[in-house]
C-alpha cells in the first residue's frame, strides 16, 4: 500500500512540474505571465492555395491525360465550347492563350495547343488535351494518361505583351498560332 502512495505522488509532482515548466514559459510582450489555454490557436487554412500563374516560357514535365466526352459543348474559362476535334488544352498554371508544344516523351510525338481552360484537378496531372491532340500525340483511351513534356511557344502578359515561350523558335511547331 505505501508503494503504490509513493508512486501516485511522484506521479503528481511529475505532472505539476510539467505543467509549472509550460506556463513559465509563456509570456506576453509585457513579460507577464499568461496560461497556455489562452493562447489562439494556429489559423487554418479555409480553402487550398490557388496556384500561381506560370509566365516564364520554361517548359514542364508532367502527366497529361484528355477530357472526357460529357466535356464536349461545355463552356471553358475562356467561354469558348469545348471542341474535342480542336487542339485545346487546359492547364492549371499556364496563362489562358498560351501556345504550347505538347510532346509524348515515350512516343516522341508532339501537337501544338492553346490553352482554354482550367485544369486538370485530378492529383499528379499537368495538362488536359482535347481528344483530338491526345490522339495525335498517342494517347488513347484505354491508355488514358502519358507522361508528356509541356513547352510554350508564345505566353501572354498581363499587360498585353506576348513572351516567347522556350519552343517559340522551334522549326518543328506548326499548329494554331
Amino acid at each position: 500500500m505505501l508503494k503504490a502512495h509513493r508512486g501516485s505522488a511522484c506521479a503528481a509532482a511529475l505532472l505539476s512540474a510539467v505543467i509549472g515548466a509550460g506556463v513559465a514559459g509563456c509570456s506576453n510582450k509585457d513579460g507577464a505571465q499568461e496560461s497556455v489555454t489562452s493562447q489562439d490557436p494556429p489559423p487554418v487554412a479555409t480553402e487550398p492555395a490557388r496556384p500561381q500563374p506560370d509566365r516564364t516560357g520554361r517548359p514542364r514535365v508532367g502527366v497529361a491525360s484528355f477530357y472526357a466526352g460529357t466535356f464536349a459543348g461545355r463552356e471553358m474559362a475562356n467561354g469558348a465550347a469545348m471542341d474535342p476535334a480542336a487542339d485545346n488544352a487546359a492547364s492549371r498554371t499556364l496563362p489562358l492563350g498560351t501556345i504550347a508544344k505538347i510532346t509524348d516523351i515515350s512516343t516522341g510525338e508532339s501537337a501544338v495547343v492553346v490553352i482554354k481552360d482550367r485544369g486538370p484537378y485530378a492529383k499528379g496531372r499537368l495538362v488536359d488535351l482535347s481528344p483530338s491532340t491526345a490522339r495525335k500525340i498517342g494517347i488513347s483511351p484505354k491508355k488514358g494518361i502519358a507522361k508528356v513534356r509541356v513547352s510554350p511557344i508564345s505566353v501572354p502578359l498581363p499587360d498585353g505583351k506576348v513572351k516567347p515561350g522556350v519552343a517559340a523558335n522551334d522549326p518543328e511547331v506548326s499548329g494554331p498560332r
